[in-house]
């Protein structure tokens, strides 16, 4: 499978998906990375913020010490061989090719699994995840909590195709893993996701197939239509707050992104360092650290997932994922569920909530630290959030 720039652009061209599981691995052309380091050499920089710290945004020196670094000594080379360590494939379903990575276990019983990332990350955010899953035995858990792991990127993200029609939202998207993972030959499975990936996680289990048997979230679809119900315990009111300041003042992206994806995407495929900091912000925000992702998540791996955005050419058509669903569904789902609760997610989980949405939550855990993007930050507390979760129905 290979890849091409496109002429006219710096964003490459997938070779065309059939329906046959295709090998794949990142070969990004030299081309694609000179022009994106003219580009960094060529940014036009604003004034800088007139109030300390980040309340209008990433603060311009954060900027222009990301961006630097970016430009001097990150290596692309290095983030590709990281993503080509794993088996990659591509394949098309439903008229559109689908990039994910498929790792196996050695141990013959282990149970299948579906994990799927959210904005802004990409398969990038899951990979530390990969190992302790499918090696239980390396990472202090038994040959009996092995998983076969599926990691597919969503339409638009990533080494996916970008979809050229509409309706390519979180249900669609839903019937598309379900047919991958009988196309992968796993007729029992269990999911998990965070972010949109908790959003197509539940509309997976809400097509009702025998074949999915379980799913954990780490973000329920609840937080954004609470069963909320006064009066409300402290755990319920302190969500209730955390969620207001979002919507007050860390919910700008999504509005634009919901409204107006084709308007902001402009400015995000011409520009790598608008792209770079649309994403460090979020980055800085949901993250257990002090504004500081490179102290959780490791400049390199921050800048491989932006880097894939940018070389991609993506901004846009991930932005549109958000104008397919402006509003999460939350589905009475009939099957076992987990979640765990994360303390510096964007809104924590209170476990009344779970309780309310889940008629069958089976786990509920709140984790001691992680954020956000807990496969990325603490996947060693995500790996035994999920072997508890799914040890029942093994």
């Amino acid at each position: 499978m290979d890849l091409h720039p496109d002429r006219g652009s710096s964003s490459l061209v997938l070779e065309r998906a059939t329906t046959d599981i295709a090998s794949f691995r990142s070969r990004v052309p030299e081309a694609a990375l000179d022009d994106l380091r003219r580009r960094l050499a060529l940014v036009r920089w604003p004034d800088a913020e007139t109030l300390p710290g980040w309340a209008q945004g990433v603060p311009l020196v954060r900027a222009r010490r990301l961006v630097d670094y970016w430009l001097r000594d990150y290596d692309w080379r290095r983030g590709e061989r990281v993503l080509n360590a794993f088996p990659q494939y591509r394949t098309s379903i439903d008229g559109l090719g689908i990039h994910f990575l498929h790792v196996r276990s050695r141990h013959a019983d282990a149970l299948p699994i579906i994990i799927t990332h959210g904005w802004p990350g990409s398969v990038f955010e899951l990979v530390k995840l990969v190992r302790p899953l499918v090696d239980p035995t390396s990472f202090d858990g038994r040959p009996s909590q092995a998983f076969h792991v599926v990691m597919p990127s969503l339409p638009g993200f990533g080494f996916s195709d970008i979809p050229s029609t509409s309706g390519w939202g979180v249900e669609r998207t839903a019937g598309a893993w379900q047919e991958l993972m009988r196309r992968l030959g796993y007729r029992r499975y269990v999911a998990a996701g965070g972010d949109f990936g908790s959003a197509v996680t539940h509309a997976l289990a809400a097509l009702r197939s025998p074949a999915l048997v379980g799913m954990h979230t780490s973000f329920p679809t609840c937080l954004f239509d609470p069963p909320a119900i006064a009066p409300y315990t402290p755990e319920e009111a302190d969500a209730l707050a955390q969620l207001a300041a979002y919507r007050a003042s860390d919910s700008a992206h999504a509005f634009q992104m919901t409204t107006r994806p084709q308007t902001v995407g402009y400015g995000l495929e011409d520009s790598p360092v608008g792209l770079g900091t649309w994403i460090y912000e979020k980055l800085a925000a949901w993250t257990d650290s002090p504004h500081d992702p490179d102290a959780v998540l490791g400049r390199n791996s921050v800048l491989d997932n932006i880097t894939l955005y940018w070389l991609t050419g993506t901004a846009t058509s991930s932005a549109r994922f958000f104008w397919e669903d402006p509003t999460w569904p939350v589905p009475r789902l009939q099957l076992p569920v987990g979640v765990t609760a994360f303390p510096a997610d964007i809104v924590t989980t209170p476990k009344v909530w779970a309780e309310r949405t889940y008629p069958q939550l089976t786990h509920f855990s709140r984790a001691p630290e992680g954020g956000h993007f807990p496969a990325w930050e603490v996947p060693l507390v995500l790996a035994q959030e999920l072997r508890a979760t799914f040890e029942p129905l093994r």
